[in-house]
């Protein structure tokens, strides 16, 4: 119990620590339920710049559960969210970009859970592709969401 604990608290430390490398940015916070102890449940609305493909920002909402586990940190988001990654400069690709990449995360728990923004490279059809799963530590998640932003005009 007590190595579960201690790995359970590395992979915290490691994710707080890698999640200030990646450009993310809190746009909105809509209410979508009253909770009478505790925070509101919410919608977040978060960017994400690649940080290695200047010119291309991901907007991601997802569910945040409130109330008394919520407002503790204790609660497990649902995993409903949606992603769309648009052109908002010109797109640099530089020569030794990987073919897929995780490039940004939010925690929908204390431990066990993020949503993980993954960007794959379609060479042959010249698009980046960019995709947020749900992940927990044990057990994976289908929950799913894409998002295409093209690299040349055509």
């Amino acid at each position: 119990m007590i190595r579960f604990l201690y790995l359970a608290a590395v992979s915290v430390g490691l994710a707080v620590s890698s999640a200030s490398a990646f450009a993310q940015t809190r746009i909105d916070s809509i209410n979508t339920s009253f909770r009478w102890l505790g925070p509101d449940d919410k919608i977040i609305v978060e960017r994400y710049d690649d940080p290695r493909v200047s010119g291309v920002s991901c907007y991601l909402s997802r569910a945040e559960t409130g109330g008394i586990k919520g407002g503790l940190g204790f609660a497990q988001d649902p995993s409903r969210f949606s992603i769309a990654c648009r052109a908002v400069g010109p797109i640099t690709l530089p020569d030794s970009l990987p073919r897929t990449e995780v490039i940004g995360f939010s925690k929908a728990s204390l431990f066990f859970k993020t949503f993980q923004i993954h960007r794959s490279l379609d060479r042959e059809k010249h698009v980046l592709v960019y995709t947020v799963v749900s992940t927990k530590l044990i057990n994976g998640s289908p929950f799913n969401s894409i998002s295409v932003v093209p690299t040349e005009v055509h």
